[in-house]
Parts: C-alpha cells; sequence; structure tokens
C-alpha cells in the first residue's frame, strides 16, 4: 500500500501536467459534444414531429442506427470515412468530435422530444386559438415551457459524454485516457495513473452531478 501511494505521488510530480492537459481535451470534447449535438438533436427532435413522412422516416432511421450500434464502432466509422469523403477533415480530434456530435445528436433528439411531450396539449392548441402558426406557437409557447425538462436532462447528458470521451483515447487525441495510456508506456506503471484518472473523472462527475442536482431544485421551486 505505502509503494502504491509512493507511485502515485511520484506520477502527479511527473506527470502531473498532463493529467491536466487531458482534463482540458476531454471537457473542451465534451463541451463541443454536447453544444452541437444540442442544435443538430433539437433539429432532429422537430424533423421528427414534421408533417411529411419521408422527413420523419429518416429522421426516426437515424435515431435508432446510432442508439442501436457501439460508440466506438462510431468513432471508427467516422474517423477512417471523413477525411475519404473530406479530404480537408483530416483532423482526427475533429473526426473524433463529430462523431461524438452525431451520436449525442441521436440521444438528445429523444431528450427534446420527451420534453416537449411533457407540455399539455392545450398549450399548443390556445396558441394556435390566438392566430399562431405551429412553428411560432412552438418556438414562443412550447419550447420554453420545455426547457424546464430538457435543461437537466442536456446536464446529465453532458456527465455521460465526460465519461464516453474515454473511448476517444483508442484514437489518441490528448483526452484524460489519452495521458493515462502516455504516463503508463514511459513509467511501465498500469494501476497507479489508473487510479488517478480515475479520481479525476470521478471528481469531475460528481461536481456536475451535484450542480445539477441544485438545478433541478431551483427549477422546481420556480414552477
Amino acid at each position: 500500500m505505502t509503494s502504491l501511494l509512493a507511485n502515485i505521488i511520484k506520477v502527479l510530480q511527473r506527470y502531473g501536467y498532463l493529467f491536466v492537459d487531458g482534463v482540458k481535451y476531454t471537457l473542451l470534447l465534451s463541451l463541443l459534444t454536447v453544444f452541437f449535438g444540442s442544435i443538430f438533436g433539437s433539429l432532429l427532435s422537430l424533423v421528427r414531429r414534421a408533417p411529411l413522412a419521408p422527413l420523419r422516416w429518416l429522421a426516426t432511421a437515424y435515431i435508432e442506427i446510432i442508439r442501436g450500434t457501439p460508440v466506438l464502432l462510431q468513432l471508427y466509422f467516422f474517423y477512417f470515412l471523413l477525411p475519404d469523403v473530406f479530404p480537408f477533415l483530416n483532423d482526427k480530434f475533429i473526426c473524433i468530435t463529430i462523431a461524438l456530435i452525431f451520436n449525442s445528436a441521436a440521444y438528445v433528439s429523444e431528450i427534446v422530444r420527451a420534453g416537449i411531450q411533457a407540455v399539455d396539449r392545450g398549450q399548443m392548441e390556445a396558441a394556435r386559438s390566438l392566430g399562431m402558426n405551429g412553428f411560432q406557437a412552438m418556438l414562443r409557447i412550447i419550447l420554453p415551457q420545455a426547457i424546464k425538462n430538457i435543461l437537466p436532462a442536456l446536464c446529465n447528458e453532458f456527465v455521460m459524454v465526460i465519461k464516453e470521451t474515454s473511448l476517444a483515447s483508442t484514437f489518441f487525441i490528448g483526452d484524460l485516457m489519452t495521458q493515462y495510456r502516455v504516463i503508463s508506456g514511459a513509467l511501465y506503471l498500469v494501476i497507479e495513473p489508473l487510479i488517478i484518472a480515475g479520481i479525476i473523472y470521478f471528481i469531475l462527475t460528481f461536481t456536475l452531478s451535484k450542480i445539477i442536482a441544485v438545478l433541478e431544485r431551483r427549477l422546481k421551486a420556480s414552477d
């Protein structure tokens, strides 16, 4: 036990800056994924409510395919496909980020759809009776009320994405688990840097979970 603690301290002293860099890349990757995934997912959710059946079918098929295949498979798919189709997208960080965005969008679309469905249908009918069209009613009446249901779930999606970014270490893009692999290879230590990475992930997700809990309480209090 003493040697384990001594090795952990040695790892932090020599390579603590790499863990800091890993946290930066992990948070950047997570923020980009959730931000653009939220935009794309919201659009997907609206497309699923479109009057044109082919659009609804396409959106539904996309969501089911993404949710029905492993994240790692999707990362490999985008990592190899994007540079072939778009030669200017030859940066692996960008490829992995796009893959995670497309993955997150499918789940966000379900979050948004559930949030919209939680709003009383009478709100839409009342808005239409005042002369609003469907788009105006959705933008001005339904979505502002749905945000209270959507926002906590989106924050939870952010927590999930932070953990999912660990799969990106397969492609060595600088995230936290990538730094673990670099340090482990340099020192020939496995457990000690793994413990440090695990503690950092726990601190990030635990802190965010507590912030989300506070947010949920405030949203409920404002009802």
